[in-house]
């Protein structure tokens, strides 16, 4: 009983002692336990620490922040007396080594005391690197003087366990303002170079505003020009449209002139027939009048003056009809291009033809006429004709403007000379064409009107203007 009382209470003070001895290192603290048993380092584990057996140290791993300055200006490679502020950031190394070594400087200790012990250092390796660089160097190239001071500093800081995690300089000095004659002398080449690069600015917007107008205006000039080929291609388009319509139009008109004109030349030619039907039966019946009959002189004179009459006619609706033609003609002519000209062409060329075989018929039908009337109709001619011959012979007298006579019977000496010359007009034509105009009156008048008619008596009108015939007695000197 005794025994187990023993061993009962054996067992409470272990686990007492075991409760006593617990411990649990945080995450930035080392807690290093020796003695009884070999050194161990915890960092954010727990363990157990023999009480009374086994010791418990710490060490700090957070980052410290050292403010490293040179106390006094030292000179740097080219004697200028130079003033560095810097900050570095170490730490406890993390390996086992780096804690070794750091537990034997640091252990326990304030993060205070850690500074202080580590600033002379640091300074005295930032001094000597001062000492190696140019002034322009350290200003222009902080980073190349941070890590020169870096690589001179960490063996040292290495010695002690340490680990540098960055150096950083705040700021440069010098004694005799080189560092701000530097500033003004870099102030004046950045004014420079930034006149320099706004004057090259403003050329390039020159230039490329210069080329963006140029661009603009060669679009411009383009796109018109696009323009005035697409409105030319459509004037050309709407001309040539225009010039199959009016060829077109051409046709169509020369097409209807040529059915009217074959219309008109029916209508022409069935009127000529008819007119020359009832020239045929007139000239039958006028020549059984004369056959049969006998009519005077005057019926025939009659029926040859409304045959004249008729040919006058139809000669004045010929020449109204070629005349019209022709106007029509030069109408289409003018109207119509170059593609309408044959047309045209061939319109006047039947034009022509029909002209030319309605007068070759109605000389035809005016021939058989005449063929049939024989003698009557040369002495329908001749009787026809001696009005005009009167007319012609008397013709110069009108041109006078005074006739003074002498004399007696005087006018009746005028009178018997204008028939006088009308009887040699017929005598002449009687010799020349070899017909005796006389015998032929006589013969179709009949001997008994040849002796009872008395011979005909031609009188001539005077004109109308001043012409004055007077019978004036010479007077007596």
């Amino acid at each position: 009983m005794e025994i187990m009382i023993g061993i009962g209470i054996v067992l409470v003070l272990l686990v007492a002692l075991m409760l006593i001895g617990y411990v649990k290192a945080p995450p930035d603290t080392a807690y290093m336990i020796s003695g009884f048993r070999k050194p161990r380092i915890l960092i954010g584990k727990a363990g157990v620490r023999i009480p009374f057996l086994e010791r418990l140290d710490k060490l700090s791993l957070k980052m410290f922040s050292v403010d490293v300055k040179t106390t006094d200006y030292v000179p740097n490679a080219e004697y200028i007396n130079v003033k560095v502020d810097a900050t570095v950031k170490i730490r406890i190394g993390q390996s086992q080594e780096m804690m070794s070594l750091a537990s034997k400087f640091f252990l326990n200790e304030r993060e205070d005391m850690i500074i202080r012990r580590v600033q002379d250092t640091l300074e005295g390796n930032m001094r000597e690197i001062v000492g190696q660089m140019r002034l322009e160097e350290m200003v222009t190239d902080r980073k190349a003087f941070g890590e020169r001071v870096q690589e001179n500093a960490i063996p040292d800081l290495q010695k002690m366990g340490l680990e540098m995690i960055s150096f950083n300089v705040q700021s440069f000095s010098d004694q005799n303002n080189v560092i701000e004659d530097l500033g003004i002398d870099n102030i004046s080449q950045i004014k420079k170079g930034a006149a320099v690069a706004k004057a090259q600015a403003d050329r390039d917007i020159a230039i490329a505003q210069a080329q963006a107008a140029k661009e603009a205006n060669d679009a411009k000039v383009q796109s018109e020009m696009e323009i005035a080929e697409k409105q030319t291609s459509l004037a050309i388009r709407q001309a040539e449209l225009k010039q199959q319509s009016d060829v077109k139009k051409a046709e169509a008109d020369a097409a209807y002139s040529i059915q009217e004109q074959e219309q008109r030349r029916s209508i022409e030619v069935s009127s000529a027939n008819a007119d020359i039907a009832r020239a045929e039966r007139t000239a039958e019946l006028k020549a059984k009048e004369v056959e049969v009959k006998k009519q005077t002189l005057d019926a025939e004179i009659r029926a040859k003056a409304d045959a004249e009459r008729y040919a006058a006619e139809q000669e004045a609706e010929a020449e109204l009809f070629r005349r019209t033609k022709e106007a029509e003609a030069k109408m289409i002519e003018r109207q119509r291009e170059a593609e309408g000209i044959r047309a045209v062409g061939e319109a006047e060329a039947e034009a022509i033809r029909l002209k030319a075989l309605a007068e070759a018929e109605g000389i035809d039908k005016k021939a058989e006429a005449m063929k049939k009337y024989g003698e009557a109709a040369v002495i329908e001619m001749i009787m026809g004709a001696l009005p005009e011959i009167a007319k012609n012979v008397a013709e110069p007298l009108s041109k006078v403007d005074k006739i003074t006579m002498y004399g007696e019977g005087n006018s009746a000496k005028l009178l018997s000379d204008i028939v006088n010359g009308t009887t040699q007009v017929t005598e002449g034509i009687s010799a020349g064409m070899g017909i005796n105009i006389k015998s032929l009156i006589m013969g179709a008048l009949g001997a008994k009107m040849a002796t009872d008619t008395p011979a005909p008596v031609v009188v001539v009108q005077p004109s109308k203007e001043d012409t004055t015939v007077q019978d004036e007695e010479p007077e007596n000197e």
